[in-house]
This record gives C-alpha cells, sequence and structure tokens, in this order.
C-alpha cells in the first residue's frame, strides 16, 4: 500500500475560527515492517500540529490515515517519523510547527539477537515544538503522558 498506493487524500481547510493552539491525535496505531531484519515492529505514533490564524487544518482522522499509510511501506523508525513530520508539514500549510513521536517494540530485538523486549521512541519537532519558547514542546508530551494513563 504505502509503497505503491497514492497518499491518503488529505483536503485541508480554512481556519476559519483562527484557532493556533494545538492539535493532537494520540495513540495512532503503527504497523510497520523493518527494512533492516524484514521483521515487524508495532506500536504507536502520537502526532500533533499547531495550525496558524491564516493556515490550514485537516481532519483528525486524517492524522491516522497519514500514518497508516507511511507505515505500511518496510522501512526502520526514524525515517518513518521523518516521513510522518514532513507529510504533515506540507499539508498543514502554514502551521507553527509539528510533533511526531512514535514508540514500538521491534521483534528484530525480542524474537532474534539480543531477545529483550523493550520500546523504542523516535520523535521530529518542528516549529514551536523545536523552538518550545511557549512550552509547546512540553504541552505535547503532555498529552502523551495523559494518553498513556487512558
Amino acid at each position: 500500500m504505502g509503497c505503491y498506493a497514492e497518499p491518503p487524500k488529505v483536503t485541508a481547510f480554512d481556519n476559519v475560527d483562527e484557532y493556533d493552539g494545538i492539535v493532537c491525535q494520540n495513540n495512532i496505531k503503527v504497523v510497520s515492517l523493518c527494512s533492516h531484519h524484514h521483521a515487524p515492529f508495532t506500536g504507536v505514533a502520537h502526532v500533533a500540529y499547531i495550525p496558524s490564524k491564516d493556515g490550514k487544518v485537516i481532519g483528525l482522522s486524517k492524522l491516522n490515515r497519514i500514518v497508516d499509510w507511511f507505515s505500511r511501506r518496510p522501512q526502520v523508525q526514524e525515517n518513518l517519523t521523518a516521513q510522518i513530520h514532513s507529510y504533515v508539514d506540507l499539508v498543514c500549510e502554514k502551521n507553527n510547527g509539528v510533533a511526531v513521536l512514535i514508540e514500538a517494540a521491534h521483534t528484530c530485538c525480542s524474537n532474534r539477537g539480543i531477545k529483550h523486549d523493550s520500546t523504542m521512541r523516535t520523535a521530529r519537532m518542528s516549529g514551536a515544538f523545536l523552538d518550545n519558547n511557549d512550552n509547546s514542546r512540553a504541552e505535547f508530551y503532555k498529552f502523551v503522558e495523559f494518553a498513556k494513563k487512558g
């Protein structure tokens, strides 16, 4: 799918209400295949963006579709994180920042080699999440922690 199919249709809408807070979708299912060991890795993605008052917003389920589409490609988790970040940055025009955090268990660690159960975390930040002048990064991580608690 993700290698050969067209990317998901993501319609962006004018931010008519001029919302400029964090838009965050947590615990998006990730199922992918490590391109190094041809073994699956599974986990969750947390994706957020901050629209500018004159920018674009997208439907919340589109974040799930983006994660799902890129996850279907054989790759390493670091690249998956970057691909999702770049695509959200592209479709959410004039955003003030994008944050992507992926937490996944890799069967190449648990079923072969070291045989440890562990979790790999990768993150990519831009804009307000990267410079963190307004504590956006801390707020994003609080959203992630809250989502873990249920």
